[in-house]
């Protein structure tokens, strides 16, 4: 479908939902068209746009160019000289902004009933709450309005909205994403998130998103070591139902069916102790990081309590009189409670957990709206504190809605997060995109259900393809244990051999080559496109005398010709 045809059919689903209250701004359908057009002239002109005709709509705390920001506060609007990076970057890929959502007010609640625009109700049920604050965003989304969403998540506030909507969120690590351009709400503590019905196009959207931006104090880079993949059977620590506290039959269901299908995807699942993570969740808002929240926009507040949210603009004026040394105790308290987190989690490369246990309705929110709101984060507002990023999936239904589940991982194990999620919605390998990587060329015991290949999955490689080298080669078998071929490139004589290609962090393939033994080494492989990624050699000397076997084309082909016929 051209960018045109995408733009027009959003416009006229707009108008079908009758859903206003899920704008704050929206674009005049002639510019969104301007735009669309100018994507399909871009296209036409052979440039590579891989969101070429995708419609974005973007959470009223982040800024675009042309529209004001408010934050879900007219008194508190302004006029942005430029859209945030995030957006930008999503435009340059082909993104056409439908215009701002409606949102929690100041990113200050899960519910997304406490806005001046009206609460945003959820897209099959009217009477529940959408989830917030991202709730506009994901709503668009979840009517089929936008194909992304671009929300913040500081306690769940994209995770908590997917999971009513029955739609993807990904709250990447902090600092991948740059926050210039978001109104803040705990500026250490934010992140940009994205919004999407399909895990595929979150994942696209994000690496895109990604990118330090300058004078961005909270950007952080990819380290040497950030994981390319999950293991090829990842271990995923899952909590018993009875530890998760207030849930439905139903939704223990849900959540059960949820990790026995990871178990039979190809998980193991483990038990983990939730106590340090339930206590560092209720350090967000019971503890003093709450200041961060008056620091960033208690000024206006104090200044403007008539045209403030009641509940919000208690929740902030009340974070005045936290005392700085309070906060900094809690910041050492979250130390050592990051530090329990992380053992509980020692040898497992993920967690799952249900993303919220209940989804209340409006009215039952409008009698309790802190209690209320507070219930829906139990399970998400320690992963920022903890330094963890997640990945909101929809698993099924529940007492009449939808259900989701969110996989958390370590900071820059983004990858890993994502890969786990595949295996609950059996979603397409994204494109590759993310850590920094450097390609390896196998032919060898390295290769997929090789006894060495565990020495690239464990390092947090990704395979990438498979490939055969250039016909300058021939291939001996070596006299090791395990047994494995020695690749030699030949002046005359040479043919190609069958084997696979491989991405690896940057430091997995240092500690690779550091415990690498004689007489294989690394070096640039030819392969038959004209590439030389790097790749396992061999000495020549040690081939002397070895078993040519290039004719089998393949080292597992050798292995195959030459094993002992099975007893009958």
């Amino acid at each position: 479908m051209s960018a045109v045809a995408r733009v027009r059919a959003a416009y006229e689903r707009i108008d079908a939902v009758d859903r206003p209250e899920v704008w704050i701004s929206l674009r005049p359908r002639d510019d969104a068209l301007v735009d669309a057009a100018s994507v399909d002239e871009r296209v036409a002109m052979g440039q590579e746009l891989p969101l070429a005709g995708t419609t974005l709509a973007v959470k009223d705390n982040v800024d675009v160019a042309g529209l004001r920001t408010t934050a879900g506060c007219p008194a508190f609007a302004y006029d942005p000289p430029s859209s945030a990076p995030a957006v930008e970057r999503l435009v340059a890929a082909g993104a056409v902004v439908l215009g701002k959502t409606n949102l929690d007010q100041f990113a200050t609640g899960l519910v997304g009933t406490r806005s001046p625009y009206g609460a945003v109700r959820d897209a099959r049920r009217p009477e529940r709450v959408s989830g917030g604050s991202s709730s506009g965003s994901a709503v668009a989304v979840a009517l089929g309005i936008a194909d992304l969403g671009i929300g913040t998540d500081t306690a769940g506030s994209g995770r908590v909205p997917a999971a009513f909507q029955g739609i993807v969120g990904i709250k990447p690590t902090r600092g991948l994403v740059p926050a210039t351009g978001v109104v803040p709400a705990c500026r250490t503590l934010d992140c940009v998130t994205i919004l999407a019905g399909e895990l595929m196009d979150a994942e696209r959207a994000i690496a895109l998103m990604r990118g330090p931006a300058p004078g961005d104090p909270t950007t952080r880079e990819w380290p040497a070591d950030a994981p390319l993949a999950a293991p090829p059977r990842p271990r995923v620590a899952v909590p018993a139902s009875d530890r998760l506290g207030e849930l439905s039959p139903a939704a223990v269901a849900a959540f059960e069916a949820a990790a026995e299908r990871l178990a039979g995807n190809g998980a193991e699942v483990v038990d983990v102790n939730l106590a340090p993570f339930r206590e560092a969740a209720r350090l967000l808002y019971e503890g003093a990081f709450v200041a961060e929240r008056f620091a960033a926009v208690g000024e206006f507040i104090r200044g403007h309590r008539d045209e403030v949210d009641p509940t919000v603009g208690a929740i902030i004026a009340a974070a005045e009189a936290v005392p700085a040394h309070r906060l900094v105790a809690d910041g050492e308290r979250l130390e050592r409670l990051r530090i329990s987190a992380l053992d509980e989690l020692r040898g497992a490369d993920a967690l799952l957990m249900p993303t919220v246990p209940v989804q209340p309705t409006i009215a039952t929110v409008a009698a309790d709206p802190v209690g209320e709101n507070s219930r829906l984060g139990v399970y998400t507002n320690f992963a920022n504190l903890l330094d963890l990023c997640a990945v909101a999936v929809p698993a099924g239904e529940s007492d009449g809605g939808h259900f989701g589940v969110t996989v958390f991982a370590r900071a820059f194990a983004d990858r890993v997060a994502a890969d786990v999620a595949r295996l609950l919605v059996r979603a397409p390998l994204a494109p590759p995109a993310g850590p920094p990587a450097i390609e390896l060329a196998v032919v060898g015991a390295h290769l997929s259900g090789q006894p060495l290949n565990c020495e690239l999955t464990s390092r947090g490689g990704r395979l990438v393809r498979p490939v055969r080298t250039a016909a300058t080669y021939r291939l001996h078998r070596l006299a090791t244990d395990p047994p494995k071929p020695g690749l030699v490139r030949v002046e005359q004589g040479g043919a190609s051999v069958d084997g696979e290609l491989w991405a690896l962090p940057p430091a997995g393939l240092a500690a690779l080559l550091a415990a690498l033994p004689a007489p294989m080494a690394l070096g640039r492989v030819r392969l038959d496109d004209g590439s030389e990624p790097i790749g396992f050699l061999c000495e020549p000397g040690a081939a002397a005398g070895a078993e040519d076997i290039t004719a089998h084309g393949s080292w597992p082909a050798y292995l195959r010709a030459t094993a002992a016929p099975a007893l009958l």
